[in-house]
Formats: structure tokens, sequence, C-alpha cells
């Protein structure tokens, strides 16, 4: 089931408890060969916001007057809970780069203090696959892209063990990718799922997440063109409800879905992260 509840005409401090109550009920280098990867200034730029990718599983639509990126909610359309496209808060880093990998298949722009570094791909990654690991100017942990992953199946979901997920925030994403029965347009996504705290997680997808708004695991992946490999950039691969004796890091985890709402709609560092997955470029 490929629908969302969209979120429309309901300001964002009742959002956030109709979306609990949805959930509840159910340095890089620059050598002057360019031999390198490549770190670009692009103070003025802005993310890639393409709208192809239009009304399916995750889905939405800014509601005629109200602010992008405002949750609202429309409960005909079924499905579980989600937030509006808009590419709302806005980005709150003040200098951007373009960090681009030596052989030029992949860029994306990230804040001036942030670090892209060049890390080794997977084994049994594709080649000529790139992956890239993104911290803050701490050094703390945000992203990973990965390029070439090798096609895998979704874990076993056994009746009764789905746990209810919600979108928080949706937007169109153009990169390559392949269509198939359980795919859906790209999108860049942030989505909770519900186990004994509310776990959120952000990336790149166009795999539909489960039926009836309810999933064993949410996989932040586009599958890829034929043989080609397929595409991740997020904070991890895949999420699920974790369990009490699980490390949840880097993933997110709240006390409440109105907390997750918050961080997604509010945050300055989501705000940054999905600027930066928003301006992906892949050429394959």
């Amino acid at each position: 089931m490929k629908g969302t509840l969209n979120l429309r005409r309901i300001p964002m401090r009742f959002a956030a408890v109709v979306l609990a109550g949805s959930v509840l009920a159910a340095t890089t280098s620059c050598s002057a060969e360019n031999k390198g990867p490549q770190v670009t200034s692009t103070a003025s730029s802005q993310p890639n916001s393409s709208e192809a990718g239009t009304g399916t599983a995750e889905s939405t639509t800014p509601a005629t007057g109200s602010a992008a990126g405002s949750p609202s909610v429309n409960p005909s359309e079924g499905g579980p809970a989600s937030a509006s496209a808009g590419p709302s808060p806005a980005a709150t880093a003040v200098s951007w780069k373009t960090y681009t990998d030596s052989a030029k298949t992949v860029s994306f722009e990230l804040p001036q203090e942030w670090i892209a570094q060049s890390v080794t791909p997977e084994a049994g990654s594709l080649a000529h696959a790139v992956k890239v690991e993104v911290k803050d100017a701490e050094g703390r942990y945000i992203a990973t892209l990965q390029t070439g992953l090798p096609s895998a199946a979704p874990v076993a979901c056994p009746a009764g063990q789905a746990r209810p997920y919600v979108v928080i925030s949706s937007v169109p994403l153009d990169v390559p990718h392949s269509d198939g029965p359980e795919t859906i347009d790209p999108r860049v996504v942030f989505r909770v799922v519900q186990g004994y705290k509310f776990f959120g997680s952000y990336g790149i997808t166009n795999m539909v997440a489960g039926a009836d708004g309810q999933s064993c695991e949410l996989r932040n992946r586009v599958q890829g063109p034929a043989g080609k490999g397929d595409i991740s950039f997020g904070d991890v691969l895949a999420i699920h409800a974790f369990a009490t004796d699980e490390k949840v890091a880097p993933a997110k985890a709240f006390d409440t879905l109105d907390l997750a709402a918050k961080y997604a709609v509010h945050g300055s560092e989501f705000a940054n992260v999905q600027r930066m997955l928003l301006s992906l470029k892949v050429n394959l």
C-alpha cells in the first residue's frame, strides 16, 4: 500500500499531537590536477528541489496558503501520517562548499565547517563504487554516501512483527533510479518507527516502507539503474524498532513523537542535513 496521510491545514503545535495519535493508535583535498576529491565554495547555491517524483507512498504536498514544511493533516487519505514536502526549516549554515569525488561521479553541498572524507567502499560493492563519510566541525558523524551497493532483499517481516511508523518529512529528489513494484519516486525523508522509544532516521529512498502504516524495516536506499547498484545517503542504511539491548546511534531516539517532529521541523541540524541530501547529484 503506497498511500500516506498527508498533513494539511493544521498548525505545527497541533500536528505533532495528531502524529502521535496516529502512531499510538495503529578534509577532503583538491589537487591542482583534479586527481582527488574536490571541495569548492557554493555560498550562494540552492538545494536541488526538483519535483521529479509525485504523489506516491511517501509523497506529500504543502497545503495552499500554508507555509511550506508546516505539518498538517488530511484524514481522508489513509496510510501513515506524514508532514508536507516543503524543504523547511531553512538551513542555518552560513557558508557552503561542494564535495566532488575524484571520478566526478557524485557531488553534494555541505556546510563549510563540515568534513567529507572518501573511505573504502563496503565489501561486495560494485566496481567504481563510492563511499563518503560526512562529519560536522566537531568530528561527530552525520551521514554516509554510498553508490554501487549490491541489491539487498528486505528483512523478513513475520505477521505481527511490523511496527507503526510515521513519515515526518518527505521531499522529492532527482537521482538515477529504477522502478519496480515496491518502489516510489526518490525522496529525502525523515521517518520514525515506534518501539520502546520513537526511533528516527534521515536518508534518501525510493523503496516502499510497509503496508498500512506499519513496517519491520525502513530502508534508506534508492534502487539504482540496472547494473549500477543501489545508492544510499543517510545516517544508517535502514532503521527498525530497536530492542533495549541494541545500539541505536547513529540513528536517533526520542521519548515522544512530538520531540521527533520538532527535530525535523524546527531543528537546525536536520535543516542542514536536508539541504545536503537534496543537493546530491549522481552520474552513473
